[in-house]
């Protein structure tokens, strides 16, 4: 039986391995690398002709925080040389341009910091703080000049929002030029490109797009872009905290397969466990049984043994009484024959109340519901309920994350769904959901805890601005119940929060799976 459990086993390990080669390498999801196109902007050189704004020149950028930009030094030369030139920043996503300024330079490895002169609460991308050097696939994301050319764009055009172009291909290698670090590439970029991220799988910033292999060409077959070992301290220098994530890129469908031959696993090891329990479980009956067995059949050998000792007491209780009763010594007599009455009836209560064999089913019966009543079935039991004060650690084994995670958070629960003494949670297919929905973020949250398992979990879902203004109005007509208001004011809170959740994508951006365990 314990061999047949081992093969069992290793039989899941086996399945579970071929169900994560399978899966292959990550592939870039073209959600991850929408959802970074949102932060990357347009960086224009200006010349004012009267009224007119006519475009010198232009580049591309990244969001590094809602209003830094980061860009190539070249990009932005001219306007710094020419007191009569200014700096446009045009995002990529509805809102309108703006003019920025130069907050730092650095001509040795061709990086320059902006900042918008007005509000644009721009989603800054995350980069990556553990990049692939040598190989893997890359995006190239930014605004080549060939391309507006090709469309004929106007004057007008180019100072209103426009989607970046998206350019594929692999990293050929780190290599130092030019005095700084950088990183080699096949994604084609252009004349305009300048200063765009070159992206990781999970639409991650592995690289600041600079130059091709032969200066001023469309056609070079190899490109460069400045590493983050040069992004990362040019920033922190200009006190600049950009969110970096070095976890390693993978996708949900490799996630999902994982967590596929987890439950299967699972699955057969508490098939194994249970397996074990009930052969425990029958190898205690059957002791017990034993026990029950033996103590009945002693109780009935001394009961017997009892009652002959008491017939034997009556008897001769009963003959002194007699003898006593001829020599008319009638008090002793008396005596002597009401102790033979009474150890005659006490023979007979000793053999009537003798067990029998059909007792010993009731006495079993009895057993088990005493011992189902204290709570010890014997078998093994998951996880109670959680409630009160929790502590959830990030699994980063089952999430995906693309930006900065928090690692681990506090989480008070409470039975009726309430989260840290303020936020209700609503009933959904056996666990708890609420949706957050950020008035100064492009992002959705879809947040689920599991008290039994303590397993909490948190989807994000990075949306264009069409996307979250549908969402966000659609939210606007749920008020959400505060805590304390009842079953059905969460049931119904449910009910609403699910036909908002059916206007998001079908999978999220990132999923970050938490643990959670007792507050110490």
């Amino acid at each position: 039986m314990l061999a047949q459990r081992i093969l069992t086993l290793f039989l899941a390990q086996f399945v579970a391995t071929l169900a994560l080669l399978s899966a292959g390498p990550a592939q870039a999801d073209p959600a991850d690398i929408d959802a970074a196109a949102r932060g990357v902007v347009r960086v224009v050189i200006i010349q004012r002709d009267g009224e007119t704004l006519v475009p010198v020149s232009h580049g591309s950028g990244f969001a590094v925080a809602p209003e830094a930009v980061v860009t190539n030094a070249h990009v932005v030369t001219q306007a710094m040389q020419n007191p009569g030139l200014t700096i446009g920043i045009v995002p990529s996503d509805g809102e309108n341009a703006v003019y920025a300024r130069v907050i730092a330079v650095s001509p040795r490895n061709d990086l320059a910091l902006l900042e918008t002169t007005a509000a644009m609460n721009l989603p800054p991308l995350t980069i990556s703080g553990n990049p692939a050097n040598d190989a893997g696939a890359v995006t190239a994301v930014g605004y080549p000049m060939n391309v507006d050319r090709a469309q004929g764009l106007s004057i007008d055009d180019i100072f209103r929002a426009q989607p970046p172009v998206k350019s594929t291909g692999f990293l050929s290698g780190r290599r130092p030029s030019r005095d700084f670090d950088s990183l080699l590439h096949t994604a084609p970029i252009a004349r305009g490109n300048s200063g765009g991220p070159l992206l990781d799988d999970c639409g991650r910033v592995v690289g600041v797009n600079s130059f091709g292999a032969e200066s001023g060409s469309a056609e070079s077959e190899f490109f460069f872009a400045v590493s983050t070992r040069e992004l990362l301290p040019f920033l922190r220098d200009n006190d600049i905290s950009p969110q970096v994530n070095g976890l390693p890129c993978r996708s949900l469908a490799e996630l999902d397969a994982a967590e596929r031959a987890r439950a299967e696993r699972e699955q057969l090891a508490a098939q194994a466990r249970a397996q074990e329990d009930a052969e425990a479980l029958a190898r205690r009956q059957e002791a017990e049984r034993r026990e029950v067995e033996l103590a009945i059949l002693n109780e009935r050998e001394n009961g017997m043994a009892i009652a002959g000792l008491l017939v034997v007491l009556a008897l001769g209780a009963g003959g002194f009484a007699f003898l006593r009763y001829e020599r008319e010594e009638d008090r002793s007599a008396a005596i002597a024959g009401g102790v033979a009455l009474v150890a005659l009836a006490g023979a007979v209560a000793a053999w009537m109340l003798r067990p029998g064999f059909d007792d010993i089913e009731d006495r079993l019966a009895e057993n088990m519901r005493r011992e189902v009543e204290a709570g010890g079935t014997g078998a093994r039991s998951g996880p109670a309920a959680a409630a009160g004060s929790l502590v959830c650690i990030l699994d980063p084994d089952r999430s995906r994350v693309t930006g900065a995670p928090v690692v681990d958070m506090p989480f008070d629960w409470s039975s009726d769904g309430c989260v840290n003494g303020r936020t209700q949670y609503a009933p959904a297919d056996g666990d708890w959901a609420r949706m957050f929905v950020p008035q100064e973020e492009a992002v959705v949250s879809v947040n689920r805890f599991d008290p039994a398992t303590r397993e909490y979990r948190v989807e994000r879902y990075l949306l264009g601005r069409e996307a979250i203004s549908r969402v966000r109005e659609a939210r606007a007509e749920i008020e959400a119940p505060q805590c304390g208001a009842g079953a059905e004011a969460a049931r119904q809170f449910g009910a609403r929060q699910q036909a908002v959740l059916s206007l998001l994508p079908d999978r999220p951006n990132e999923r970050l799976v938490y643990r959670c365990s007792e507050a110490r």
